[in-house]
């Protein structure tokens, strides 16, 4: 899952870049205002980490933004202003959570998680698809109960394609999904395709065949059998 830290407090931000990441999260930051605005117009996040205190401007205008624009995504206000307006404001605009400063990293984890579970996948740990099953937590993966061992971005790609279930989706949005803005530097998108290759080979090792969909020219779709 990809996340966008915007934090200006760069020590803070690196330490949840670094918590979150060893939580098998994609991590971008923003330090400003303008930076923060930019990101959330050009790419797609399944949380967003919010500050309020921002150079160049304030954080509620950043989520005034993405709701106007009808973005779904998730969003948790981390900020020290821990007043009640503050928190009420946030939550009236659309935020789903506020976290006041100072926190501890595994309560940042698992709200992130909470919030990313209800929205992603209806609130539930287990997610099942083409007799596949997702324990979300412990991010296992089996079929009849034997285990699938993927690799983090296999895992990733899977539930990539699951939440996009009967989409059509492009090799360059599943390498912004995986890669996140480092894709805009690369010269190809052909690793997407190796690791598809891969994830493919596993789920029909394990008896899964035929969910995956090369549509020509176009990019990929997961198929509910």
């Amino acid at each position: 899952m990809k996340l966008l830290i915007i934090e200006d407090e760069r020590e803070l931000s690196a330490s949840i870049v670094t918590y979150l990441s060893s939580e098998n999260y994609v991590c971008e930051q923003a330090f400003t205002y303008a930076e923060a605005l930019e990101k959330v117009g050009l790419y797609d996040y399944d949380c967003v980490l919010l500050d309020l205190m921002l150079p160049g401007g304030n954080g509620l205008d950043i989520l005034r933004e993405i709701r106007k624009r009808q973005n779904p995504v998730g969003v948790i206000i981390v900020s020290a202003k821990d007043s009640l307006d503050d928190k009420v404001r946030g939550l009236e605009i659309g935020a789903d959570d506020y976290l006041a400063k100072p926190f501890h990293l595994p309560e940042l984890s698992m709200r992130i998680y909470a919030i990313i579970r209800r929205r992603e996948f209806a609130g539930g740990n287990l997610l099942h698809s083409n007799g596949i099953e997702i324990n979300l937590p412990a991010k296992l993966v089996s079929v009849k109960g034997r285990p699938v061992v993927l690799t983090r971005t296999e895992y990733e790609l899977l539930l990539f394609f699951i939440g996009n279930a009967g989409k059509v989706v492009s090799k360059a949005a599943m390498a912004e999904h995986l890669s996140g803005d480092m894709a805009d530097m690369l010269d190809s998108h052909d690793f997407v395709y190796t690791h598809i290759k891969n994830l493919k080979a596993k789920l029909a090792e394990a008896g899964v065949r035929d969910c995956v969909k090369n549509v020509y020219g176009t990019g990929y779709k997961w198929i509910e059998l």
